[in-house]
């Protein structure tokens, strides 16, 4: 009999006969319920001291409440097993008793033996009995030892039974069939041991359902976790996804429709979880820095540990079938001679094999991807926590981008080295196993097939290092190419302004080429990896069978299927080590970046000291401070710091550009290195940043900011913060929606936003860094009026400003210099001390006196009446009627529609992937003309394979025949099909390489292309993130994976057609159950693809917000920690990490509840087929050809599951095609260049610009926000532009540069119509220096002078004009002086000077200054207005400006008012007109700059 000889040689090894004595195991037994006995004594005493110690008036407590019992299935399959077990013993005893021939010579033994196993089971109904009662969550431990045990014992009896029913041709005995029983219920208990969970809840009389064990109260969610609640037999075959399936096959899934995760996997609990590990470490240890990969090793051992024991049941079970090759040939051959019970129980170990190996892998895949998503959870929350703290040091030495990439791609490749994690058991096992069956198949010759596996591996692991080396490599491009995109993408508008777009757009293209350069190679290397892998068992197998043949050992038909099976196997663990190592040390690179992320220095807590509010009358007091943003003490930025504020007190401070403001604010909010001295801090304190740090989302969560909502608070903050009209304006009011960092709202709405959020919060200190920079001179003074002066006034308030009107109320002013306080006083003490204060005094007087100059010429004027009629005075918001529009920057969305939303939810296909987005995919290069080609290679590598495989099994005698051929033109054939073979396979993979490469290429150019010709209003509703999402991720599986997923497709699909011809060659009959089963597989593939698809288009959509909180967190850590808000933030990761695990852990169970149902359905035919070739008679079949349909059989499951595995998987990767070709469509600008309308070269000479008729609207249904402006500025004159926040000013400036293009009218620029010349021409000729200063990573050379058009002199004399030059002189590098991101190494003044340098260097004919001086002091601006006067002295200046002196000296001023021209004259002519807005305006600017004294002495 075939498993005859299988026992008979596993005899020949000596501790086998020792192993296979049931003495022994009776003995075994004996010792393992001895040990069970004593645990269970010792826990008895225990337990009893316990009770009468202290639990038994608790005892008494809980049995009070009336407790009703509710079981789950593992409760109650555990019960009936124990009950099975214990009658299974009952009934050996009684076997035992009346047939005295026992297996075991020893009856002492036998009968303890039996005896004390039905005592143990009697015991463990008692345990079970009180785990009800004792409301335990999770079965003991040293119950699931003994049913581990238990299960041991029983599957030692049944190996003897079968060793002895098949070695003495028995038949089945009583006792046989009695441990079969006993071992099925062992091993259904030893799922539930592994398990662990008891499933019983008790419901105590009000009603309420309570889990087990004490637990704490978790809070109840909409959408239970399906997965939290399954039985043991829904976790097996993942039913408890069904209700799922059901859901998402009737209509598309939704966000919310998605259960949420078990709180075992959920962000909090494995948050927590591992930050009990790093301080598990940390105390063992007894280290303040805990190494990550102990904390890792702690976390993940126990779930690891589970997944280990499935995935070497996998890979030990996977074996069993070519191990039974030999046998089956074996049995066919003699059929005449076996019965056909042999064959049938053959048929039955080749099944149970396959049921056991599938299943464990099903378990051991999804346990892997589990532990990865709880890994993930907890290693992001971590990296965002520790975003919050890092020190501005940290900060500066990483860029955002940087630290992204650390969340996103480092993150990813640890929880794909889990996955790999497993390989390092299996690998071991599967070669052991593969040698073990060579050994007993071919002897010696084994030893030849594992010196050529040894070989084919070791060749691999220095293609795996270089592998590595290009991973690097691509890794670093990439990040390369993603810094510099995000760059250009946050600064879109600039580059658009300056004409710069096509120069950052080669130079993302040349960013992309050299990506391109190493993912080529990449590829190259990995096809020459598939022709390995591929042609290793063609190889493994030549040279085994070659040194078998030289050895003359014979090559009989079963032994070379078995062997060619085993080599088969050897494929994976082969072509697996490459990738494990790759994964173990692409994961230990990442395991370094994050180690050494989360070891960056952080704020530090002990910078600032909080003394509480009653023990000290100064809110704030530094002594002797020195601070610095590096930790050099030669070079403080700020030095002798000495200053005490007391309550209430309103602190001014100023100074010219780069003195030190900002920083002072910082280092009493502890943002910098204290180098010496003592900061004191007493109370809560509230911080406005000088940039404008605005969330996305709605403006009364950016206000509110985490405080809970009082209408009569924030009624009285918003009007205080000159917000209502604002809001009126705003389709939703407060609740329109702010695209990302406010990129919808004006400078000036995003300052006071951002001054209400600090308004609100209602802390005891204010730092207000330039609040008045961004807002014009009315509104400047009602903020001071009703919010500084207003709901402040009993606040302690430190403010920075370069406004001197605001300084005269200030109990106390700071003049900054170097880094010092060099004056400090009232506004009277120091203009009296004479020594520098006067000089910043001195620039606004004169400005001041510029508009008095002009007013007086006009008319005479009585200041004294002005005073009279302040308080009869109209409101002006009533002479400026705002504007409808409620932004003067582009809105593309209709947020009345779309209830204030202008940043929509991303858009997604709903639906399966459309048939052209796979065309499009397929013929973009060549038309598709390569895939027929890829395709008959791959077909030839399948009949090459299965001919050669035919070949061996025919020309190979079976036992005992003449072999037909000599062996040695066997192997010759053998060997020439083989080679053949494995060429078909480099072909292939060298086109798939190729052609996916090129594809990819020319996707990613047509977005590229798109994106960066697409109109301002797609930036403004797109987040940065979504771009970055389909730039980064969508990109890379378009490089590295699309291909090769979408050529599995194929690969599998000849694959199974291969295998199935070659089986129903053999027995055609295997059609009439493999069609109705392909029929249920495609089936099942088309319930699941509906699903399967939404989850994965979610979890892709989910992946964005994560980062871009993130990234807004980072530039906004600073606000973040003014405001103790880490928690609300960190909580907020936390939501988004598990909006991502929801999708992405239902579509990972989703992939398992498929591939089991498949994997179950081919060990079906696998089973049906070998039922018939056992059931056959003899002669019809060869058996050799029936052993080669067995071989191919073996992987049906497999290769079934493939297919619908890749189908599935391609399209899942498909989506990100989907989404490039989305933004491969966008609408574009109008072109650059007009060949047949270019401009002459000296165009525009004079500069005039007249516009006729102008109208312009953001989109089709939006009103107008210019209405019919018809006016001409004249050339060479300088024209200012003023009027409310909103009223079209900004507006006017985009349809000059063509940012939005008009509806109706034109705008001529010396006699050319600019609507018909091309955009570069024309914004090339113009120059702008904006309202927000914007500056590029790179040097100061790289900011002024990106298109390298000017000399080294030429950029120093700009420099020198624009009061730089002194200061890049004073840096090493001189004009290579670094600028890092956003140019946050520079302040915002000297930032907005270089947007100067710039202008200065263009010399164009037509300057436009958008609020160009905001950020910078009276001083600093005097000198700038004067150069620009100089410089542009013949060239037309077109200037918006809050401050009026900046207008005053113009040759005509423009007022808009609600998108219409007011008044359009000279300043003269209009300060005639008493009523005219632009007199009010100018009464306002005196009245207020004048008399500001007076405004503290009104408000108390």
């Amino acid at each position: 009999m075939a498993l005859e000889e299988m026992f008979r040689s596993a005899s020949n090894f000596r501790f086998l006969p020792e192993l296979i004595s049931p003495c022994f195991w009776e003995d075994a037994s004996i010792v393992l319920q001895l040990v069970f006995l004593v645990i269970l004594l010792l826990f008895f005493i225990r337990n009893t001291v316990d009770y009468f110690c202290r639990g038994r008036k608790k005892m008494r407590e809980l049995e009070n409440y009336p407790t009703d019992y509710k079981y789950g299935v593992s409760y109650k399959l555990s019960i009936i097993c124990s009950i099975l077990m214990l009658g299974t013993q009952v009934v050996s005893l009684l076997i035992f008793q009346r047939k005295i021939e026992n297996q075991c010579e020893s009856r002492v033994s036998v009968l303890s033996s039996r005896i004390m196993q039905i005592i143990s089971w009697a015991i463990t109904l008692i345990a079970l009995y009180k785990i009800r009662s004792r409301r335990h969550k999770k079965f003991p431990w040293i119950l699931r030892f003994w049913w581990t045990s238990s299960f041991l014992l029983s599957l030692a009896s049944v190996m003897i039974d079968a060793h002895r029913v098949i070695t003495n041709h028995d038949h089945l005995m009583m006792q046989e069939y009695v441990d079969m029983i006993s071992f099925l219920a062992s091993a259904c208990l030893l799922c539930i041991a592994i398990r662990g969970k008891t499933g019983v809840t008790f419901v105590i009389s009000d009603d309420v359902i309570e889990p087990l064990l004490n637990q704490k109260d978790e809070k109840v969610s909409k959408r239970e976790s399906p997965y939290g609640k399954a039985t043991l037999i829904q976790l097996v075959t993942f039913s408890w996804l069904n209700p799922l399936f059901e859901f998402g096959y009737r209509k598309p899934l939704d966000q919310d429709e998605v259960p949420d995760v078990d709180i075992k996997d959920s962000a909090d609990f494995v948050s927590h979880d591992f930050d009990r590990c790093l301080n598990y470490v940390k105390t063992r240890d007894g280290t303040s820095t805990p190494s990550i990969y102990k904390a890792i090793y702690v976390f993940a051992r126990k779930k690891a540990a589970i997944n280990a024991l499935f995935a070497i049941t996998s890979a030990g079970t996977s074996y069993v079938g070519p191990y039974l090759i030999n046998y089956f040939v074996d049995f066919l051959n003699e059929k005449k001679f076996r019965s056909l019970k042999s064959g049938y129980l053959l048929a039955l170990g080749f099944l149970g094999a396959k049921l056991v190996e599938t299943i464990a892998q099903r378990q051991w895949i999804f346990g892997a991807r589990q532990l990865g998503l709880r890994l993930r959870a907890a290693l992001i929350s971590h990296i965002y926590k520790k975003g919050l703290i890092l020190s501005s040091q940290s900060r500066q030495s990483r860029t955002s981008g940087e630290i992204i990439n650390i969340m996103s791609v480092d993150v990813q490749r640890i929880t794909d080295f889990i996955w790999y994690l497993n390989y390092v058991w299996m690998l071991p096992v599967q070669i052991s196993l593969a040698i073990y069956i060579l050994h007993m198949n071919l002897g010696t010759g084994a030893f030849v097939g594992l010196a050529a596996t040894l070989m084919v591996m070791s060749g691999n692991i220095p293609l795996t290092q270089v592998q590595k080396r290009y991973q690097m490599r691509i890794m670093e491009a990439k990040d390369d190419r993603m810094k510099a995109t995000s760059e250009v993408l946050r600064n879109m508008k600039t580059l658009k302004l300056q004409a710069w777009d096509i120069h950052y757009l080669e130079k993302l293209k040349s960013l992309r080429k050299t990506e391109h350069n190493w993912i080529w190679k990449s590829l190259r290397l990995n096809a020459l990896t598939a022709f390995i892998f591929w042609g290793s068992p063609a190889f493994i197998s030549v040279v085994t069978f070659g040194g078998c043949v030289l050895m003359g050992i014979p090559l009989t038909a079963g032994r070379v299927l078995s062997a060619l099976a085993t080599f088969r196997m050897l494929q994976d663990p082969i072509f697996n080590l490459p990738d494990l190592l790759n994964a173990i040390a692409q994961g230990k690179v990442s395991v370094d970046r994050i180690s050494s992320y989360l070891q960056e220095d952080e704020i530090k807590k002990d910078a600032v000291e909080f003394i509480p509010n009653n023990n000290t009358e100064f809110h704030v007091e530094i002594d002797e401070g020195k601070f610095g943003w590096e930790m050099e003490p030669r070079n403080p930025t700020l030095d002798q710091i000495q200053l005490k504020v007391k309550r209430g007190m309103k602190v001014a401070i100023c100074g010219t550009v780069g003195s030190g403001k900002s920083s002072l604010l910082s280092c009493i909010l502890g943002e910098m290195q204290k180098l010496s001295g003592t900061v004191k801090i007493s109370g809560s304190k509230a911080y406005v940043p000088q940039s404008p740090w605005i969330l996305t989302g709605n403006i009364r969560d950016n206000i509110l900011f985490g405080k809970p909502y009082d209408s009569d608070k924030y009624d009285r903050t918003v009007e205080a913060c000159a917000l209502v009209k604002d809001f009126e304006l705003f389709a939703a009011g407060d609740l329109t929606e702010i695209g990302e960092r406010g990129i919808n709202m004006s400078g000036g709405q995003k300052q006071r936003i951002q001054i209400a959020r600090a308004v609100y919060q209602d802390a005891d200190i204010y730092l207000l860094d330039d609040p008045f920079s961004a807002v014009d001179a009315h509104t400047g003074t009602q903020l001071f009026k009703d919010c500084l002066m207003g709901m402040l006034k009993e606040k302690t308030i430190l403010y920075v400003t370069h406004q001197v009107e605001f300084l005269p109320a200030a109990d106390l002013i700071l003049v900054m210099q170097n880094g010092r306080i060099a004056q400090a006083g009232t506004f009277d003490e120091l203009l009296k001390q004479n020594i520098g204060f006067e000089v910043l005094v001195g620039a606004h007087s004169q400005a001041l006196e510029s508009v008095l100059t002009v007013e007086s010429s006009s008319r005479a004027f009585e200041y004294a009446a002005v005073e009279n009629d302040t308080d009869t005075e109209t409101n002006p918001n009533q002479e400026f009627p705002h504007t409808k529009q409620d932004s003067e920057h582009n809105l593309s969305v209709e947020i009345t529609e779309k209830e204030g939303r202008l940043v929509q939810e991303e858009e997604r296909e709903k639906g399966s992937i459309g048939r052209e987005v796979y065309m499009a995919y397929l013929t973009i290069v060549k038309g598709g003309a390569l895939v027929p080609i890829i395709l008959l290679a791959q077909s030839s590598f399948q009949v090459l394979q299965v001919a050669s495989n035919y070949w061996m099994a025919w020309a190979c005698p079976t036992k005992g025949d003449v072999p037909k051929v000599g062996m040695h033109f066997v192997l010759l054939i053998y060997t020439i099909l083989a080679v053949g073979s494995a060429f078909c396979v480099l072909l292939r993979a060298s086109l798939v390489a190729v052609v996916g490469l090129l594809t990819s290429e020319k996707l990613f150019s047509n977005m590229l292309n798109s994106v960066l010709r697409a109109p301002m209003a797609f930036f403004d509703s797109t987040p940065t993130g979504r771009i970055l999402n389909r730039a980064s991720t969508d990109q890379s599986v378009l490089d590295l994976e699309m291909a090769t997923k979408l050529g599995w497709c194929a690969f599998s699909i000849i694959q199974l057609l291969g295998t199935v011809a070659v089986m129903s060659q053999v027995a055609w009959e295997v059609f009439v159950i493999f069609i109705p089963v392909t029929a249920i597989c495609i089936w099942y593939q088309q319930y699941y693809i509906p699903t399967a698809r939404e989850l994965a288009r979610l979890a892709g959509i989910q992946r964005a917000p994560i980062l871009h909180h993130f990234a807004e967190s980072l530039s906004g850590a600073a606000t973040i920690r003014a405001f103790d808000q880490q928690e609300r933030f960190t909580n907020g990761n936390l939501c988004l990490v598990d909006n991502h695990s929801r999708p992405w852990f239902h579509n990972v169970s989703a992939m398992e509840w498929l591939s089991f149902r498949l994997n179950q359905l081919s060990n079906f035919v696998f089973a049906f087929s070998l039922i018939l070739l056992v059931t056959l008679p003899e002669g019809i079949i060869n058996p050799s050809i029936a052993g080669l349909a067995v071989t191919y059989g073996i992987n049906l499951n497999v290769l079934q599951a493939s297919v619908i595995w890749n189908i599935c998987n391609a399209e899942n990767k498909m989506i990100s095609v989907e989404r490039i070709l989305q933004y491969s469509k966008l609408a574009s600008e109008a072109p650059l260049v007009i060949e047949e309308s270019r401009p002459p070269a000296n165009w525009p000479d004079i500069g005039s610009i007249s516009f006729k008729n102008l109208q312009i609207r953001y989109a089709e249904h939006l009103p107008s926000v210019l209405k019919n402006i018809t006016c001409t500025f004249p050339g060479r004159k300088k024209v200012g532009v003023v009027g409310r926040t909103g009223s079209g000013k900004s507006t006017l400036i985009q349809a000059i540069f063509r940012i939005v293009e008009p509806r109706e009218g034109s705008i001529i620029i010396d006699d050319i119509n600019i609507s018909k010349i091309g955009l570069h021409d024309l914004r090339s000729r113009l120059s702008i220096i904006p309202q927000d200063p914007t500056m590029f990573e790179g040097s100061v050379r790289g900011n002024l002078d990106p298109l390298e058009q000017y000399s080294d002199s030429e950029i120093w004399e700009a420099l020198d004009k624009c009061q730089l030059g002194d200061i890049v002189r004073q840096k090493p590098e001189k004009l290579e002086s670094t600028v890092v991101e956003n140019g946050e190494n520079w302040s915002v003044g000297q930032r907005q000077l270089f947007c100067l340098g710039r202008a200065l260097l263009k010399k164009s004919s037509i300057l436009v200054l958008d609020e160009a001086t905001a950020s910078i002091d009276s001083a600093t601006d005097g000198v700038i207005q004067k150069i620009i006067s100089r410089e542009f002295k013949d060239r037309t200046v077109v200037t918006i400006a809050h401050r009026i002196h900046t207008v005053i000296d113009s040759d005509l001023v423009l007022v808009l008012s609600d998108g219409r021209i007011a008044e359009y004259d000279t300043p003269a002519k209009l300060l005639e007109r008493e009523n005219s807005f632009f007199s009010k305006l100018i009464k306002e600017y005196s009245m207020r700059s004048q008399n500001f004294n007076s405004l503290s002495k009104l408000q108390y």
